[in-house]
């Protein structure tokens, strides 16, 4: 297990540095070792998370207060939980009003904080990552209670492509603060629906995702059906038969109708969006002939050929 580290010495600020002053170091160093700017970089990797692990400390007046208070026990082998046969109660005593801790039933600093603030538990079998967390959708604000001082809910709005909102899964969000999470994203969200991150706001309180999908250049929801718009070549429309079709599953294969005609909708059941009660809609495919702009002189010899012999007329029956 890790022991305390010198949050000032990593964010390289002195003890007495303002807030102004920590943020403007952190925002340098997050730009700097930030994965997205380090590919495949596993020590920028490891200096990003240490920086935004400090700075998740110092940046919060009530971590930071209650850091520089117990920060002298950093360097006690006691709190690793070693074994070793020593004292390991080293808070101020019951006699000056405060509780005793005994450290080693924590694995870093930080836990101990969150154990002080009312955030997770002691004991390094209740740490949770962002990852662990089972996230759904949530339309209610969370009531704090007394005991948790300090936590403050955050919004963020997330703009994510129709396929991902389709499918969810693991989604990696870069806040504004400059920290990067990764969140298990539900299957078939919508525009509007609120995800809820537990412990991502400030000072321990929870994020609230605001979703919005970004409008696709192929694909558009009408409820729970799917419509899209198919071009196809005019022997296609002609002769009909199987042809492939782009769904939010990927490709499937369509079956056309012998002299399917432009603006007509087929249906693929089961092929739309997902909704809330286990249901899904269709996918629209709205048929689109299209000419051909060039062709090959055997190509053409063909067309001329076929219209020698070609029997519709599509004029026969204007009504003049």
């Amino acid at each position: 297990m890790q022991n305390f580290r010198n949050y000032y010495d990593i964010l390289d600020v002195p003890r007495n540095a303002s807030n102004e002053e920590i943020k403007r170091v952190y925002r340098k160093l997050a730009r700097q070792y930030h994965p997205d700017l380090n590919p495949g970089n596993q020590e920028a990797e490891e200096i990003f998370k240490d920086i935004n692990e400090a700075y998740d400390v110092l940046s919060d007046p009530g971590k930071r207060a209650q850091y520089d208070r117990f920060g002298k026990y950093w360097n006690q082998r006691g709190f690793q939980g070693d074994g070793v046969d020593r004292p390991q109660s080293w808070g101020r005593s019951p006699e000056d009003g405060e509780e005793d801790y005994d450290f080693s039933t924590f694995s870093d600093f930080q836990e101990f904080l969150d154990h002080l603030m009312g955030g997770r538990k002691g004991g390094s079998g209740d740490r949770r990552s962002v990852r662990d967390d089972p996230y759904r959708p949530g339309t209610t604000k969370t009531v704090y209670t007394p005991n948790s001082p300090g936590r403050v809910n955050a919004e963020a709005r997330l703009v994510i492509p129709l396929e991902k909102a389709y499918r969810g899964g693991w989604e990696r969000i870069r806040l504004e603060d400059g920290r990067s999470i990764e969140v298990n994203m539900p299957p078939g969200m919508i525009s509007g629906q609120r995800i809820r991150v537990p412990g991502q706001g400030k000072g321990g309180g929870d994020l609230h995702l605001i979703i919005e999908v970004k409008p696709h250049s192929f694909f558009r929801k009408d409820g729970l059906d799917v419509i899209c718009e198919l071009p196809i070549s005019p022997i296609e429309a002609v002769l009909g038969g199987p042809i492939e079709t782009p769904t939010l599953d990927g490709w499937v294969t369509m079956n056309l109708p012998t002299g399917v005609r432009s603006g007509q909708r087929l249906r693929l059941g089961g092929k739309g969006y997902p909704g809330s009660n286990g249901s899904r809609g269709d996918q629209l495919v709205e048929i689109r002939v299209e000419v051909p702009k060039v062709i090959s002189t055997e190509e053409r010899e063909l067309y001329e050929k076929l219209k020698r012999i070609e029997t519709f007329k599509p004029r026969a029956n204007l009504p003049l």
